[in-house]
C-alpha cells in the first residue's frame, strides 16, 4: 500500500471530495453561495466540511517566517465533522446558553456562551460588527412625570430635562453601504442622567430574529455578505439568510416586520423605537413593574416604497443621515415620545398568555396601551462625526436607579456582549472616558489604569476597605438612592441549555402582524418576500421558506409561491386565531407635516409671484420647499435649489407645477439619460419623468396655470390626490391636508385582500 503523508491525505480527500461537488454543481448560471447544493430539509448526518468552490484561492500556507510548510491551503481551515469548543472539545448543544432552570438567569459559569460571544465581539476592528452604518445627534429628553409611579429613577420625574446623544443606524451594511436598504434600525438613546448614564439600546422593530443571545453570532454570520465574494452588502436577500431563518423558525415574527414598510423607513424622524426587552421598574417603596419601552415619532409611521428605496441608493445613499442633519438645520427639529406598556411583575412573567420574557413576541398595544412618559427632541448634529457618532459606546446594563433587567435570555447575553465588544472597538476598558461617553453624574470608581486612562487619579487607595484615603469612597445606602439589582427569588432547578416551553410558539405573532396590515400593506409585503425569495439561488431554501410562510397564512404563502412560480406547500401547524392590532398598521391616520420636502417646478414663464407666495406658505407650515428650475441660480430672482437635471421624485413628499416647462436645452439624451427623446415632446421629459414618479409612488401632486398641462401630458389628471386649480394658494392647502396621510392610499393597487 502507497504511503501517505499527513499533507498528501488531506489533499487525496479534498480532490476526491471537489470531484463529486462538481458532479453536482449546476453549470447553468454562477453565484451559487457554497460548494454544494442544500437539501430541503435540515442535514443530519455528520460529514466533514465541503471542500472550497472551484475558483477560491488562498494564500499559501507559510511559517511566521516565510518558511514553506507543504500544507494544504484547507488544512487551515475547519475540520472534522463535529461541532467544538475552539479547544477541540465536541459540543451536544450550541442553541441555549446555560440557565438556572428554563425560565432562571443565564449562569456566568457557561464557558461555551463567553467563548461563543467573546470571539463573535472581536470579529471587527474597527468597525462595528454590526450597526456599523450610523447617524447621530444630541437632544434633550423631558419628563412628563407621569412615569413616577412606577419608578424612582430620577430622570423620569415631573419637569426634568436630561441631555442625550442618539444613533440611528443599519444592522447589516458596512459603514459604506446605504441608508435605505431593507434592514432592521438601531435608535440607541444615552441619557446623560444625574443618577448615572441610561442606554435604552433600541430597534425599529419591537421583536428579534432570536431567542437566546448565544444565537446571536448565527444571525448575523447568516445576514452578513457571503464570506468569499463579500457580497450581498447590506442586504438579507441571498441565500444564507434565508437558510438559517427558515430552518430557525422563531425568526419569522421578525422576518415578517423586516419584509413590511417597516423594513425601509421614510426617515429616522419617522421611525418608531421599541426597547425589544421587558425590563423591571422599582418605585420609591421597592414595588416593581414590568415594561417594555416604545418611541413614537411625532410625525407618524412613514414608509419608503421599495423602488423609492432602490433609486434613493443610487441617487441619495446618504438620504436618512441627510434626511436628519438637513431637518435640524432647519430648526424641523426631530421629536417622539418615550411610552412604556406597563404590566404586574408575577412570577409567571406573563401577560394575557405572552411570555414577556420571550423577545419575538409584542404585546398589542389594544391590551397594553402605551403611556406616554416624556418627549425626546434632537436638536443639534455631531461637530466631528468620528469624535461622537463612531466612538459613542453604548450598554444595555448602563443603568439609572430605578430601572433593572429580567431574565430575557437574549437581553442577559446582551449584558455580557456590549462590555465585550467596547474592549476591541474602542481599545480598552476606559471608553467611558471618551467625551461622548462621560456621563454626566460624579465618578469614583476604583478603576484604574488601562489603555487610553484619561484620569489622573489622586490618592493612594483605590480599594475597600481603605484608612489611607480616609475610607473613601464609601458605599452609597437607600438615602443616597443607591442602584439597588431588585432580590428576585431565583428557584432551585437543574443547569440546563433549554428554553420555556412558551417559546416554541413562533407563528402565531407573524400570522398577527399579517391580519393586522391593510391590503396594500399585504400587497407590500408579498412583494418583498418574492423580491427576496427570488434572489436566493437555490430552490430548495425557498421551498423551505414558503413552509414557513404557509404556517402564517396561506394567501401569503399562495401569493409568494406564485410570484416565485412554485407550488404553495399546505401548513404544517393550525393556523393561530388572532385579534388583529389596528396599532400595526401605518394606514388611516392623520400626522403632521412638519419638514417634509415639497418640490415646486418653475420656469421663466411661470407666474412667479404666486410661485413666491407658495413657496412662503410651505415654509409657514414648517415645511421646506424646493424650487426645481430648467438651470441653476435664479429664475427671475427666484432661488433654484433643484434644476430638472438634478431632481427625483424621490427626495420630495409631493410635488406643485407652475408651468408646462418646455424641454430646457441641457436635455439632450446624450448627456442626461432622463432627457429620453426631448424633441417629441413639449414639456421637458425630466418634468415628466418626476410627476410620473411622484405619482407612482403615491404622493400628493398639486398644479395650476400652465403646470395643469403636465399632469394632462403625464396622464394622471383627475386621478385620486391630484389637486388642481386656479388659485396656487388653494391648490397647496389642499395637498398639505394630503400629505398628513403621508401617501395617497387609494392610488396603490391591491389584489391581496
Amino acid at each position: 500500500m502507497e504511503s501517505r503523508t499527513p499533507a498528501k491525505a488531506v489533499k487525496d480527500v479534498v480532490e476526491a471530495a471537489a470531484g463529486k461537488v462538481a458532479d453536482a454543481l449546476s453549470p447553468d448560471a454562477p453565484g451559487a453561495p457554497g460548494s454544494a447544493p442544500p437539501t430541503v430539509d435540515e442535514p443530519t448526518t455528520p460529514h466533514d466540511p465541503l471542500p472550497p468552490k472551484k475558483e477560491h484561492g488562498a494564500p499559501e500556507t507559510r511559517t511566521p517566517t516565510g518558511a514553506e510548510t507543504g500544507v494544504p491551503p484547507i488544512a487551515k481551515g475547519q475540520q472534522g465533522a463535529y461541532l467544538t469548543t475552539a479547544n477541540g472539545a465536541r459540543l451536544r448543544d450550541t442553541d441555549h446558553s446555560l440557565k438556572a432552570g428554563p425560565r432562571g438567569p443565564v449562569l456566568l459559569q457557561d464557558h461555551h456562551l463567553r467563548e461563543k460571544i467573546t470571539h463573535f465581539d472581536h470579529e471587527r476592528i474597527p468597525e462595528r460588527v454590526v450597526h456599523a452604518r450610523g447617524a447621530g445627534a444630541h437632544g434633550v429628553f423631558t419628563s412628563y412625570g407621569t412615569a413616577e409611579a412606577v419608578t424612582r429613577a430620577d430622570f423620569l420625574k415631573k419637569g426634568r430635562e436630561t441631555p442625550v446623544f442618539v444613533r440611528f443606524s443599519t444592522v447589516l451594511g458596512s459603514r459604506g453601504s446605504a441608508d435605505t436598504v431593507r434592514d432592521t434600525r438601531g435608535f440607541a438613546t444615552k441619557f446623560y442622567t444625574a443618577e448615572g448614564t441610561f442606554d435604552l439600546v433600541a430597534n425599529n422593530i419591537p421583536v428579534f430574529f432570536i431567542q437566546d443571545a448565544i444565537k446571536f453570532p448565527d444571525v448575523i454570520h447568516a445576514g452578513k455578505p457571503h464570506p468569499d465574494r463579500e457580497i450581498p452588502q447590506a442586504q438579507s436577500a441571498h441565500d444564507t439568510f434565508w437558510d438559517f431563518v427558515s430552518l430557525h423558525t422563531e425568526a419569522q415574527h421578525h422576518t415578517m416586520w423586516n419584509m413590511s414598510d417597516r423594513g425601509i423607513p421614510r426617515s429616522y424622524r419617522t421611525m418608531e423605537g421599541f426597547g425589544v426587552h421587558t425590563f423591571r421598574l422599582v418605585d420609591d417603596a421597592g414595588a416593581t413593574t414590568l415594561v417594555k419601552f416604545h418611541w413614537k415619532p411625532k410625525l407618524g409611521v412613514h414608509s419608503l416604497t421599495w423602488e423609492e428605496a432602490q433609486l434613493l441608493g443610487g441617487v441619495d445613499p446618504d438620504f436618512h443621515r441627510r434626511d436628519l442633519y438637513d431637518a435640524i438645520e432647519a430648526g424641523a427639529y426631530p421629536e417622539w415620545e418615550l411610552g412604556i406598556q406597563v404590566f404586574p411583575d408575577t412570577p409567571e412573567e406573563t401577560f394575557a398568555g405572552i411570555d414577556l420574557l420571550d423577545p419575538t413576541k409584542i404585546v398589542p398595544e389594544e391590551l397594553a396601551p402605551v403611556q406616554a412618559v416624556g418627549r425626546l427632541t434632537l436638536n443639534r448634529t455631531p461637530r466631528n462625526f468620528f469624535a461622537e457618532t463612531e466612538q459613542v459606546a453604548f450598554h444595555v446594563g448602563h443603568l439609572p436607579p430605578g430601572i433593572d433587567v429580567t431574565n430575557d435570555p437574549l437581553l442577559q447575553g446582551r449584558l455580557f456582549s456590549y462590555v465585550d465588544t467596547q474592549l476591541t472597538r474602542l481599545g480598552g476598558p476606559n471608553f467611558t472616558q471618551i467625551p461622548i461617553n462621560r456621563p454626566h453624574a460624579p465618578v469614583n470608581d476604583m478603576l484604574r489604569d488601562g489603555f487610553h486612562q484619561h484620569a489622573v487619579h489622586a490618592g493612594v487607595a483605590p480599594y475597600r476597605p481603605n484608612s489611607l484615603d480616609g475610607g473613601n469612597p464609601f458605599p452609597a445606602g437607600d438615602a443616597e438612592n443607591a442602584f439597588v439589582d431588585v432580590p428576585v427569588t431565583v428557584a432551585e432547578a437543574p443547569k440546563v441549555r433549554a428554553a420555556p416551553a412558551s417559546f416554541d410558539d413562533h407563528y402565531s405573532q407573524a400570522r398577527l402582524f399579517w391580519q393586522s396590515m391593510s391590503p396594500v400593506e399585504r400587497e407590500h409585503i408579498v412583494r418583498a418576500y418574492t423580491f427576496e425569495l427570488g434572489k436566493c439561488y437555490h430552490q430548495a431554501i425557498r421551498e423551505r421558506q414558503l413552509r414557513c410562510l404557509a404556517n402564517i397564512d396561506p394567501v401569503l404563502c399562495r401569493e409568494v409561491a406564485t410570484g416565485l412560480g412554485l407550488p404553495a406547500p399546505e401548513p404544517t401547524v393550525p393556523l393561530a386565531d388572532v385579534t388583529p392590532s389596528p396599532a400595526l398598521s401605518q394606514v388611516g391616520r392623520e400626522w403632521p407635516v412638519d419638514g417634509r420636502m415639497v418640490g415646486i417646478v418653475v420656469a421663466p414663464d411661470a407666474d412667479l409671484q404666486n410661485v413666491d407666495q407658495v413657496r412662503r406658505a410651505v415654509t409657514s407650515a414648517g415645511m421646506v420647499p424646493l424650487l426645481i428650475g430648467p438651470h441653476g441660480g435664479e429664475v427671475d430672482g427666484l432661488p433654484v435649489q433643484r434644476t430638472f437635471a438634478t431632481a427625483r421624485s424621490v427626495e420630495f413628499d409631493a410635488v406643485l407645477l407652475a408651468t408646462a416647462p418646455p424641454p430646457a436645452p441641457d436635455a439632450l439624451p446624450a448627456r442626461d439619460a432622463k432627457a429620453g427623446a426631448a424633441e417629441a415632446t413639449a414639456v421637458d421629459p425630466r418634468v415628466l419623468l418626476l410627476v410620473d414618479e411622484a405619482w407612482r409612488h403615491a404622493k400628493a401632486i398639486g398644479a395650476w396655470g400652465g403646470g395643469v398641462g403636465v399632469l394632462q401630458a403625464a396622464g394622471v389628471s383627475g386621478t385620486p390626490g391630484v389637486v388642481t386649480g386656479d388659485d396656487a394658494g388653494e391648490v397647496f392647502a389642499a395637498v398639505r391636508d394630503l400629505m398628513a396621510a403621508h401617501r395617497v392610499w387609494e392610488r396603490f393597487p391591491a389584489s391581496v385582500g
